[in-house]
């Protein structure tokens, strides 16, 4: 058993609502405040000195200087696991060219697919190491990992089992999504339906059986996949024992409502959404996910954080790291600059980060410090937790500890 502490303040982000407005008054900050872990999990969370003189055997950890304790983040929508670059399509956006031009005219996605198919499986590994490693340095303790670069029966499959090698190196939680439904591949002889079916019979049975992943996404765009297709590839997906999330209302609106239909744990993107969506996605169980790595990385609005809060959304804040439209890979610069921009509290943020992150993935387990909550958490060297979004993102945790360690 480990004792880690005293910290100046803790935010362990307990007795918060799943759904909906939050204040900073709202938080419970525990000053002085240390941590009991054993085997992974949080034993106890009380005052520095009370918890060491109740368990004088505990191993000591002690935090030297002043510390602001969070849980660890949850980023819940990334594409990380890729080879190459695409630069060359960021310099034609920044130039005037749309993400769907460019798309037509050879890059976008398929520019993606192309490299990452090229990439063995030994080079993809080490890849989404690098990335997984540098952002567990900057306190992202749990990371979804879609595939959707491979595009094909074998490609997929090599993309998810990459990603459960890299699972297997790291102390970072993995969680791997099966995007095969991107995009019609360029090279698939046949319609956008009969790709989908050609996934649904011939790849995601195969997911299942190698135990790859338990969770299915698709894109709903104009240059991806209409919204009558995808609610009956997400049907027929959750008929095989997936969880379904979908790619909703980035460019134009349309998926959130079938995600809503379909019962999707997450609608990601939301940049499009009216307020006929915003008010559809507080009224139901779907997780409305933002994505401001997308509208920093394309120049477009942010998704309608403050609206879908004030009518009652469950809000996630997830970076959308990937190679083309989100390239930077940084959560709490992003998280941080649309709060600016958003009006969105600390506490909302925080727990757009953690808990509310979690629950688009249904990890129920973590995204709070309480008893019996896995041990993610990271450090930051400041007094006061308004530090850490007043910086924008330049202020890093300094130490970062989750349940494997």
């Amino acid at each position: 058993m480990k004792l880690i502490g005293p910290f100046k303040q803790i935010l362990p982000l307990t007795g918060l609502p799943l759904k909906g407005a939050l204040k900073d008054e709202q938080l419970y900050i525990i000053p002085n405040g240390g941590v009991l872990v054993d085997d992974g999990l949080i034993v106890a969370i009380d005052d520095f000195e009370q918890l060491r003189l109740a368990h004088p055997s505990a191993l000591v950890e002690e935090i030297t200087g002043d510390h602001v304790l969070l849980p660890g983040f949850v980023d819940c929508h990334t594409h990380i696991c890729f080879a190459g670059s695409r630069a060359k399509d960021y310099a034609l956006r920044t130039a005037g060219k749309t993400y769907l031009e460019i798309a037509k005219a050879g890059g976008g996605i398929w520019d993606s697919v192309t490299q990452t198919r090229m990439a063995d499986e030994a080079t993809l590994t080490n890849l989404l190491l690098n990335r997984v490693q540098r952002y567990l340095a900057e306190g992202v303790t749990t990371i979804e990992v879609k595939s959707g670069y491979g595009l094909s029966i074998d490609a997929e499959l090599k993309q998810l089992r990459t990603i459960k090698t890299a699972a297997d190196k790291t102390q970072a939680s993995l969680v791997s999504t099966c995007l095969a439904a991107h995009m019609l591949p360029k090279d698939f002889d046949g319609t956008h339906s009969e790709y989908l079916n050609h996934i649904l019979q011939n790849l995601l049975p195969a997911i299942k059986q190698q135990r790859l992943a338990n969770r299915v996404d698709i894109f709903i765009e104009e240059s991806a996949f209409n919204a009558s297709d995808a609610l009956n590839y997400l049907a027929k997906a959750k008929q095989l024992g997936f969880e379904v999330t979908v790619h909703a209302d980035q460019f134009t609106t349309g998926g959130s409502e079938v995600a809503i239909k379909a019962r999707a744990v997450s609608a990601d993107h939301l940049e499009a959404s009216t307020e006929r969506e915003i008010n559809m996605l507080a009224k139901s169980d779907t997780v409305a996910v933002t994505l401001p790595g997308a509208s920093l990385g394309l120049g477009m609005a942010y998704a309608p954080a403050r609206k879908l809060l004030d009518v009652g959304a469950c809000l996630a804040i997830a970076s959308d790291w990937n190679p083309g439209s989100a390239p930077m890979g940084d959560l709490l610069i992003q998280a941080a600059v649309m709060g600016a921009a958003e009006k969105l509290c600390a506490a909302e943020v925080f727990a757009g980060l953690t808990f509310r992150a979690a629950s688009a993935l249904k990890l129920n387990d973590r995204g709070i410090l309480t008893k019996n909550k896995l041990a993610d958490m990271q450090a930051y060297p400041c007094n006061d937790y308004r530090e850490i979004l007043y910086h924008q993102g330049k202020l890093k945790p300094d130490k970062v500890w989750t349940a494997a360690d």
